[in-house]
């Protein structure tokens, strides 16, 4: 099958439009220097520290595929070319929802667009009460043609798609303890039926090999989760017995329940022929993710191919960052949406620089292989005042009626952009599939070096209410051409995606004044290789390592081997002396330390971290992948363990042990390193 190549160009004129609106965009001449001060930051990229090949941009189907499509051809085809095509969001990644789906004499009650069939036929007559009569190897059980109207897209889209997921948010009604898919009567229960593990395993490996072959797809991974081990889902009876909510499918499982269903998964997905591997476990945030992979045991954590996790919470990025590579496991941001505004409004610039930040910070905390929105397409009905909220909401870069019909047009059934569809662009069409996502000093910047290595892209989100003039220090490459330049394009409230003229690059810079309130992609050609000074961490070099939240220097204790924490004296029982295992494996690089004077490696025996005369061979539990953030701090991952170098009890004291535990984001796990190498080593 083939399909489209996704070639990153600046398009002219003519060709980068607005899709909403249809407007052309010109490309308009780099602003003068103002005559009043403006905020200033430089931006400088750094290449020495560089991510996987990223995979892309993507979003799940649900619900809006299953609302839009059976409508008319016009509508669709408009929302694919929003969605799919270059000139709107360019996603390559895409996730099919096997839905639940009620019984068949269960009124609809779910959101619109939410009630997504399942694959299964049901005897004539079947009721909520009838559960055990479904078989897996039972043809006549099921249904081939389920799910036409989220099909049509994933045959409309299929040869934009670079990656395909299948997920679940519940099992069907017959395997769940409440009897309905949109959760427990208690949400914080366990919602699949113990009895019913191995059929939701094969109910889920049987729907994806049917869509494989119906569709003439390969789908690469099934997540059998979505947001599990959370109080979001259960079911509200009405007086009269019938269910009145929640809104949507979701089941409670617990880590236990989840261990169960990912060893019956394994197997299944063998026995059903499909070669796609299992990902896990699309936790709500981060913090509940890496709580949830710590409880499964080595055997289950390693049927797990992928790592997916959501970011509706924050915090502890890094935790998820640091597990995915002590797992040497992809890691995908798998979902995330949400409002950044203040009532529906497709003109306000904060929902844009929202979802521009959230991209950002993810993107440089978690190391994500893959980006992916839950949905960009909302119900605008949904979304307007007096929908979920009084003020209304801008969830979704793109809104349209859910309710539409068979007669209705693109003037009847409008659809709306709101900014975050404008700046999410400013991602999409810079930091392409292939590309390498590389450290950059600034918290408010992402950067990409393309994927032939012969130029970058740099996003910055101005959220402030002034213009800000942007710095581009491109002194981190190994070669800047004569002919180098940069090309910002801007979104703001004036324009989406303004290409300005190109700027020459002068001693290694170029400097632009963005407006307030704007994202803007630098395009950056005629740069290459890394800077010989540029890498922190440089084989023969010796350093110090320096607790964030300590103070004090990692150091060799009295006895040779212990280790301890120390004033900063940069004594040689303080200093490591640094050997690359794997050169050029990018931020999964492997390092070894050794003590130039004792001559022992920084090694982890029985979980506690020592300095041990080296054997000669290779040894795993003296290698260390090293993570940053690019704010100057590291965190050092234990290549044998998974654990991560820390100060036990955030102990401040000189000779407080050093330690070793699970990734959690402790200023105690984060050290600063200095090269510390003697003039002329």
């Amino acid at each position: 099958m083939a399909r489209r190549t996704r070639s990153r160009h600046l398009l002219g004129a003519a060709a980068l439009t607005a899709l909403a609106t249809g407007a052309a965009l010109a490309v308009v001449p780099a602003p003068q220097a103002r005559a009043a001060a403006t905020a200033s930051v430089t931006v400088q990229p750094d290449p020495s520290y560089r991510q996987e090949k990223f995979e892309g941009w993507g979003t799940s189907l649900v619900w809006f595929a299953n609302a839009t499509g059976d409508y008319p051809a016009e509508i669709r085809e408009k929302l694919a070319e929003l969605l799919f095509d270059d000139d709107g969001l360019a996603l390559n990644i895409a996730r099919y929802n096997i839905g639940g789906g009620n019984a068949p004499d269960v009124r609809d009650y779910l959101r619109a667009g939410g009630a997504v069939e399942g694959w299964w036929k049901a005897p004539e007559g079947t009721t909520r009460e009838d559960t055990g009569w479904w078989s897996a190897d039972d043809p006549a059980d099921w249904n081939e043609n389920a799910d036409a109207t989220q099909r049509w897209w994933v045959e409309r889209i299929k040869n934009d798609i670079d990656h395909w997921e299948t997920f679940s948010n519940s099992p069907p009604w017959f395997m769940t303890v409440s009897g309905y898919v949109s959760g427990g009567f208690d949400a914080t229960e366990d919602q699949l039926r113990t009895e019913s593990v191995d059929d939701f395993a094969a109910y889920l490996a049987g729907a994806t090999r049917r869509l494989e072959k119906a569709e003439g797809i390969k789908v690469d991974t099934v997540d059998p989760f979505n947001e599990p081990d959370t109080s979001y889902w259960s079911t509200r009876l009405g007086t009269d017995g019938e269910p009145v909510g929640g809104r949507q499918e979701g089941a409670h499982m617990s880590p236990a329940l989840q261990q169960k269903v990912l060893a019956a998964l394994a197997p299944a997905l063998k026995k059903a022929r499909t070669k796609a591997r299992i990902s896990a476990m699309d936790e709500t945030d981060p913090g509940t993710f890496a709580q949830n992979w710590n409880a499964y045991p080595a055997e289950t954590r390693d049927l797990v191919g992928q790592m997916n996790v959501h970011t509706y919470g924050t915090g502890q990025r890094t935790t998820v960052r640091d597990l995915a590579k002590a797992a040497d496991k992809p890691l995908w941001m798998s979902e995330v949406e949400g409002d950044w505004g203040d009532g529906q409004s497709f003109t306000d610039m904060r929902p844009g620089l929202g979802l521009a930040q959230q991209i950002v910070d993810d993107l440089r905390e978690l190391e994500p292989r893959a980006w992916v929105f839950w949905q960009p397409v909302e119900d605008y009905d949904n979304m307007r005042p007096g929908g979920e909220s009084a003020k209304g909401g801008n969830w979704g870069s793109i809104q349209i009626p859910f309710s539409c019909t068979s007669e209705d047009t693109l003037e009847s059934c409008p659809i709306r952009t709101n900014t975050k569809f404008d700046t999410a662009r400013n991602f999409t069409h810079f930091i392409k599939p292939g590309d390498r996502l590389i450290k950059v000093n600034d918290t408010s910047s992402a950067a990409a070096v393309d994927a032939n290595g012969k130029g970058a892209s740099i996003v910055h989100v101005n959220s402030t209410t002034e213009a800000r003039t942007v710095t581009v220090d491109l002194s981190r490459f190994g070669s800047v051409s004569r002919n180098a330049t940069v090309t910002p394009v801007v979104t703001s409230a004036d324009g989406k995606l303004q290409q300005h003229a190109a700027i020459e690059v002068g001693d290694r810079r170029a400097t632009f004044t963005v407006p307030a309130q704007s994202v803007t992609s630098f395009v950056v050609k005629g740069v290459s290789g890394v800077a010989k000074d540029a890498p922190l961490l440089r084989k023969g070099h010796t350093y110090t390592l320096t607790g964030v939240q300590s103070g004090k220097a990692l150091t060799v204790a009295d006895d040779g081997t212990g280790l301890v924490i120390g004033a900063g004296d940069g004594s040689a029982a303080q200093q490591w002396r640094l050997t690359a295992v794997r050169p050029d494996s990018g931020v999964r690089q492997r390092y070894v330390f050794t003590n130039p004077v004792q001559g022992g490696r920084l090694a982890v025996r029985d979980d506690v971290p020592v300095a041990k005369a080296g054997t000669g061979r290779r040894d795993a539990a003296a290698e260390w992948i090293l993570s940053s953030t690019g704010d100057g701090t590291w965190t050092l991952v234990n290549a044998a363990t998974g654990r991560l170098l820390e100060v036990g009890g955030q102990a401040t004291d000189e000779g407080a042990a050093v330690t070793t535990w699970p990734p959690d984001s402790g200023a105690n796990q984060r050290w600063t390193v200095t090269d510390v190498t003697a003039a002329g080593q």
